[in-house]
């Protein structure tokens, strides 16, 4: 394992100091408890040269989008030609999370592929299937309706678990490389094999904050989400408001059974079956997935992984550190 560490250097008063005295993502739910006490078609050009008997791709209401094996419909982008690097996106977001690495990358001669999990952004809302082996199996139906071959995948927080969970459930055939971001494996709850984890009463406390006022819970958890409590903070709130967008375009039954796929799923053995190089980046200030339970047990875990620690860095790194992840993945890609 390599490490490297990478230097880079409101809310109302009262909210500020409530969370800045949090540790973890117990930040977030802190502020929603305080919140909550005073208001309770046909194939189109992405299938070209897939034959039709694997392809389940369909294009309509200006996006595309593959069927599922439940027959639920995901939605995906697919740009530009070359290596593809596939991502998937963090808890409750969407592909959109993504549009600043993607952009950088089809401009540098890449194919980007995204996708919303389901019962996120424009994908699906069934009402069963909120689990991270339908999750790896939708992903899957993504990449085997494209045929992508040898890919990148990049996951950030949930989605580094649905990378994980997709490589230790469906293989490495069409994966050269992996990039987990920010990442919730190997497991984020305390229990007997993670006794440094966090408390079930975390979890417990955000899907509290969901079921009572979601839209204000999501405004809420951007402040930890992003760093935008600590000192000198420069608060945007074109993030706080894409975030809640995000956020509040997916279900709130799958965004809530979620919440148990990021906190309680053991993730180690998916890592031990992690065999490709895999860089892992993290920044050392994540409020919402604390990196010492997180990003330095995974490297320890995977075979082939180099970590990189962003000092300060926020769990929403790749929106507040665009220049450095973005570098990061293109030196990797390059590698």
């Amino acid at each position: 394992m390599n490490t490297q560490q990478i230097d880079s250097t409101r809310p109302s008063a009262s909210r500020r100091r409530l969370l800045s005295a949090s540790a973890g993502m117990a930040g977030a739910v802190a502020a929603v408890a305080a919140a909550s006490s005073v208001s309770s078609g046909s194939a189109n050009a992405a299938t070209a040269g897939v034959p039709a008997s694997t392809s389940s791709t369909s294009h309509h209401h200006g996006g595309s989008y593959v069927s599922a094996k439940d027959g639920t419909q995901i939605f995906f982008k697919d740009w530009g030609t070359g290596v593809p690097v596939v991502f998937s996106h963090g808890w409750p977001l969407s592909a959109d999370a993504w549009d600043a690495q993607m952009l950088f990358l089809v401009n540098r001669g890449y194919r980007v592929i995204a996708h919303d999990r389901r019962g996120h952004g424009r994908s699906g809302q069934p009402s069963a299937g909120n689990d991270m082996d339908t999750y790896a199996d939708d992903l899957a139906a993504v990449l085997d309706a494209l045929d992508v071959k040898g890919a990148m995948l990049v996951g950030h927080s949930t989605g580094g678990g649905e990378v994980a969970h997709y490589i230790g459930r469906h293989g490495e055939k069409r994966v050269a490389k992996a990039v987990l971001i920010g990442a919730v494996p190997p497991q984020m709850v305390k229990s007997a094999n993670n006794p440094d984890g966090l408390p079930m009463s975390v979890f417990d406390g955000i899907r509290a904050g969901v079921a009572a006022n979601r839209s204000q819970f999501y405004l809420d958890l951007t402040t930890p989400f992003y760093g935008f409590n600590r000192p000198d903070a420069k608060v945007s709130q074109g993030l706080v408001q894409d975030f809640w967008r995000q956020g509040m375009a997916g279900s709130i039954k799958g965004q809530y059974e979620c919440i148990r796929q990021f906190s309680e799923v053991d993730y180690t053995d998916d890592l031990k079956k992690i065999s490709v190089p895999t860089l892992i980046l993290h920044g050392d200030d994540d409020q919402i997935v604390p990196i010492d339970d997180s990003a330095k047990l995974s490297a320890k875990i995977v075979r082939n992984a180099t970590l990189k620690v962003y000092k300060g860095a926020p769990h929403g790194m790749c929106s507040t550190h665009v220049d450095q992840v973005n570098a990061d993945l293109l030196e990797f890609l390059k590698s």
